[in-house]
């Protein structure tokens, strides 16, 4: 696509590029802007012919991809600025004088033990030793299967995955998931795609895994025979698993079956091994995600000898932690998933590195002082009266559908009224009392924390639900819907915009990349295509007419089409099955934004900032939201795991579905940002 440029007079560009460094008069007041919207414009593309591009190389242009990462825009900007609050926290909890057991004493040990390199290649693989004694002790399937199920409590992912959380079809009661898993590479089409990329990848893993066995003592042929068979193992479970797309129907991932049942249903699985290493002694049923896989898992468990499955043990135990180790494993680990499947080529400093592990340890810790000492005054506030104003248009919207019969609206906005909004930072936090960290072993750390997780998790069965819990800390950039909940979840952190660091943003901005891009994306997932079948209480159950169920299908295979059609790289299309019920989010958030923001003042008085008026600056601001450049290894990759669209298509892909959009950069037919009004997608 070749670049054009943007058809309105020089003169106003100079005037808007000017005034991004001089004084501009707003509410009689003069001050300075350095106004991001109009530095991050390169005015050599066209909003006509990509949105995204036009409204955000500027900034790329200026800020390279640095090789430490996958990407580089606004959530790198952000995580910089939480990671900095993050260090200052580590740090001074480091020096302290702090009581033990106490939650300065917790973080600033875990964060020493994980700065001592010193210690941490004198040690080399010996913090792992009992670990691989236990592995090689294994003599029959009992004692592999009892150790598959200690992995998975101490943070590896062998064979298959294990949940406890709310029951999909009652709400109020926790279940117990059994779902596929064991795949190092991800998902099911790595081990399968024959194009070019996908099968450099597939050698490169193998040679990775002869690596790792090296590191562990092996000689060359035995490792390579070794790397082998866990590729073949691998592949055995990646035929059975379902693709990425393929498991977006929570009817189809939700096959109860009592525990008395489960050896006839799924054979050669000693399931009563499993659930009582992981003290599940009283279950009397459970739920299983993907049957055919465990259909045939006792078959795959059988095919393969007891030495060979003790191989697999160890290949998931070093690759649990082989990060945390000593430089050799840290540095074959990193050159294979993030060299060769991100296109990163050097690691980041050593205290980004453990204070990302510190917060992903002891983020609960963390939060607690990260929301007194850096957030803006009002966060909570203002995200609410943001949250609120998007939940009310919300309801608007639905009672408007031309689409939708009134019985189905009316049990829609009882749904929609009912989503709870949890804001900021939860009210109560989790009681990690019990866990024991020291400054002496930065992997015991670790796991500890990882089998006080599990236990945690596990501990949840027969209990019931409790929907005060967060499942994200205050200072991670990002929020979520629980569609068994009802609610969305919105961490304090989300306030943040680059260039407004400590004060708000202009509410063009606030509602653009706050309201649209995280409360009315949220909120819609509740909408989407998996959302939309859960009702009002959490439950899986169908509240629509037949007749509208069918009208949404026919809108969001609109969107599928138009999603499936973007090529990101070469031949490589985005997945429209698997991204949909984020595009629908996208799509539904950015259209409650817009006109959830033409109710406040900076749009009823036709403000101008920074020689933009409020459309503009709305607009401009949802591209800012996902101001992404990523690496092509990174494309791919996200390509193949991730449900979520490229960022330049959740810009472009959005709002070139929106009236309000063409009207306000001049968007006619021809141009490539225009879609027919036949193929064009509206729904929320």
């Amino acid at each position: 696509m070749k670049k054009s440029i943007y058809p309105i007079s020089f003169l106003l560009f100079a005037f808007i590029l000017i005034a991004c460094n001089q004084k501009i008069k707003k509410n009689s007041k003069d001050f300075t802007v350095i106004d991001p919207l109009v530095t991050h414009i390169d005015s050599s593309y066209s909003p006509k012919t990509d949105f995204f591009m036009f409204a955000n190389n500027g900034w790329f242009k200026e800020h390279p991809i640095n090789p430490t990462d996958r990407a580089n825009g606004i959530f790198v900007t952000i995580q910089d600025t939480v990671n900095a609050a993050i260090k200052k926290i580590c740090i001074s909890s480091s020096k302290a004088n702090a009581e033990k057991g106490s939650n300065q004493q917790k973080i600033g040990d875990f964060y020493t033990s994980g700065m001592d390199t010193i210690t941490i290649e004198k040690l080399g693989l010996s913090p792992l030793k009992a670990e691989f004694d236990n592995i090689d002790n294994i003599t029959n399937l009992k004692q592999l299967t009892e150790e598959i199920a200690h992995l998975i409590k101490i943070g590896a992912s062998p064979l298959l995955r294990i949940g406890v959380g709310v029951d999909d079809k009652n709400s109020q009661q926790n279940a117990c998931f059994f779902i596929q898993g064991g795949l190092s590479l991800g998902q099911k089409d790595y081990y399968f795609n024959t194009d070019k990329r996908n099968t450099t990848i597939r050698n490169k893993y193998q040679k990775h895994l002869g690596k790792m066995f090296e590191l562990m003592g092996n000689d060359s042929i035995n490792s390579i025979n070794i790397a082998n068979t866990i590729m073949q193992i691998e592949t055995d479970l990646a035929q059975q698993s379902k693709k990425l797309e393929d498991l977006r129907d929570p009817y189809e991932n939700y096959n109860k079956i009592a525990v008395s049942n489960l050896n006839n249903a799924y054979k050669n699985i000693l399931w009563n091994e499993l659930l009582s290493t992981w003290n599940l002694k009283n279950v009397d049923s459970v739920i299983i995600g993907q049957p055919k896989f465990f259909e045939n898992l006792g078959g795959i468990l059988n095919k393969y000898s007891i030495d060979q499955w003790k191989n697999y043990c160890k290949w998931n135990l070093i690759n649990a932690f082989a990060s945390d180790l000593s430089k050799d494993f840290a540095d074959e680990k990193f050159d294979f998933y993030s060299t060769t499947m991100t296109g990163v080529t050097k690691q980041k400093p050593r205290w980004e590195i453990i204070v990302k592990q510190t917060n992903k340890n002891l983020g609960e810790l963390i939060g607690q002082v990260f929301i007194k000492d850096y957030l803006p005054k009002n966060t909570k506030e203002k995200l609410l009266e943001i949250g609120e104003n998007i939940k009310s248009v919300f309801a608007e919207n639905i009672k408007e559908l031309d689409w939708m019969s009134d019985e189905t609206k009316q049990k829609a906005l009882s749904k929609l009224a009912k989503i709870n909004m949890k804001v900021g930072y939860p009210d109560k936090w989790k009681d990690m009392s019990s866990v024991t960290i020291s400054p002496e072993s930065y992997i015991q750390n670790i796991i500890n924390v990882n089998v006080w997780m599990f236990n945690r998790m596990i501990d949840k069965y027969g209990k019931p639900v409790d929907r005060s819990e967060w499942n994200m800390y205050p200072q991670t950039y990002n929020a979520y819907y629980s569609p068994s909940f009802n609610e969305i979840v919105v961490p304090a952190c989300n306030i943040i915009v680059p260039g407004y660091e400590g004060k708000m943003a202009d509410d063009a901005i606030l509602y653009s990349i706050i309201g649209g891009s995280i409360f009315g994306h949220e909120i819609s997932h509740g909408f989407d295509d998996q959302g939309s079948q859960y009702d009002e209480n959490g439950n899986l159950h169908n509240w629509w007419t037949t007749e509208d169920r069918e009208k949404f299908k026919t809108k969001t295979k609109l969107i599928v089409v138009q999603y499936s059609n973007y090529v990101v790289l070469d031949s490589l299309h985005l997945n429209g099955e698997a991204t949909q019920g984020e595009n629908i989010a996208d799509l539904g958030g950015l259209v409650v934004g817009y006109e959830a923001f033409k109710r406040t003042p900076q749009f009823k008085n036709n403000e101008i900032i920074a020689g933009l008026n409020p459309s503009e600056r709305f607009f401009l601001g949802h591209a800012f939201a996902w101001m992404m450049n990523q690496r092509d290894e990174s494309l791919a990759n996200r390509i193949m795991n991730d449900v979520h669209s490229p960022y330049k298509f959740r810009v472009n892909g959005v709002v070139s579905n929106l009236v309000p959009f063409y009207e306000t950069f001049h968007v006619e037919n021809g141009d490539d940002m225009f879609r027919a009004n036949s193929v064009r997608v509206k729904i929320w």
